[in-house]
């Protein structure tokens, strides 16, 4: 899978200026991922989301405890793509743990998630929509897609199956999904841009970045020896290599929460700022799967949808409803602050401040 942050921000870095918002702890998780792991290898064919957000609990309330200087202090969570799952429940299982103190250690008042996976059905349809609201697949692909695919739990059809590898295989091409206008990486194989489902979710491997190699450099770099002694990393020498997407992990996961709409309908109600954000380029977890399955929360619409603005520039829109915050980031793929920094920044000293984005 991927790894998430859960961030209180600290440190921006734009064109050589420095920004301190917040202070930020760097979760990789679940168990597998990154440089993290577990003492028990069988652990890594148990995973899925109960399991993780679980994890994650704990290991925030163990490091409260170890740095009790944090304690108390205002704290948020955030993510993006699979932390779509990761952060709600995360958020959840915080909100339900404080619930029994009157004090609660982890001051948790929100969380903020981007291009995050959402609800199967409703991600599943919007995300063949942009595919070909983009003119990325045909006429006849889009048209059979909806006709034989039914994004539920269930097995697909053998005619959904045969509509979307005929899509992904024959015509969106050699194109970088998570960021369709910019270069795809020449020097990675052309199976690893192919799709995979997991559990029926169009859930794909990894590869991005502005340089579109990024992640071929990542790859290399942190499995160099030299470089986890100055990071203090794999002290405990794990056998596998650091890889940004566990395939181990996609391939045994156990639990998949088909919907995180009644999430965030519990935790609306509990009073959490939430804010959902999109990258407008990404064809992943595009901006229409975003927004088919936030329209089925059915919220009040507080301020209508409106442009905002950035170095005098359209940075995207946004549309504030009551308990949840939504907005565009204009020209950005699937990692929005690798795409648009400032932009980025932006958007998350408003979201921390509370405010809504600028319109000027």
């Amino acid at each position: 899978m991927s790894r998430f942050p859960q961030y209180k921000y600290r440190d921006f870095y734009i064109a050589g200026e420095s920004y301190a918002e917040a202070n930020i702890l760097f979760l990789e998780s679940p168990a597998g991922v990154g440089f993290s792991y577990t003492n028990t290898s069988s652990d890594l064919m148990d995973s899925g989301d109960e399991r993780t957000a679980q994890d994650a609990l704990v290991f925030l309330i163990r490091w409260m405890s170890r740095f009790p200087q944090y304690k108390y202090r205002d704290f948020y969570i955030a993510g993006e793509s699979y932390a779509g799952h990761y952060v709600p429940q995360l958020a959840k299982k915080t909100h339900e743990y404080n619930k029994g103190s009157s004090h609660p250690i982890i001051n948790l008042k929100g969380f903020i998630v981007g291009n995050a996976v959402t609800d199967n059905y409703y991600d599943s349809i919007g995300t063949v929509t942009f595919w070909w609201s983009h003119s990325m697949i045909s006429d006849t692909s889009y048209k059979s897609i909806l006709k034989y695919c039914n994004f539920s739990p269930e097995k697909n059809s053998q005619h959904c199956n045969d509509a979307m590898d005929y899509a992904l295989n024959h015509e969106i091409g050699d194109i970088d999904q998570y960021s369709i206008y910019t270069p795809y990486c020449r020097a990675l194989p052309n199976s690893i841009i192919r799709s995979m489902w997991l559990k029926n979710t169009l859930i794909r491997r990894r590869v991005s970045g502005y340089d579109p190699c990024t992640e071929n450099y990542a790859e290399k770099y942190y499995n160099r020896p030299d470089v986890q002694t100055a990071l203090h990393a794999n002290t405990t020498g794990i056998l596998y290599k650091w890889t940004a997407c566990s395939d181990v992990l996609i391939k045994n996961w156990n639990d998949s929460q088909v919907s995180m709409l009644p999430t965030y309908k519990e935790l609306i109600a509990a009073g959490l700022r939430i804010w959902v954000f999109s990258g407008d380029t990404d064809s992943v977890v595009p901006v229409t799967a975003t927004r088919f399955s936030l329209n089925h929360l059915n919220l009040a619409v507080k301020t209508r949808w409106y442009p905002w603005y950035s170095s005098k520039q359209v940075g995207g829109w946004t549309e504030v409803y009551d308990g949840l915050t939504f907005a565009t980031i204009r020209g950005a793929g699937h990692e929005v602050p690798l795409f648009q920094p400032k932009r980025a920044l932006l958007l998350f000293q408003s979201f921390l401040a509370g405010k809504d984005l600028p319109r000027s």
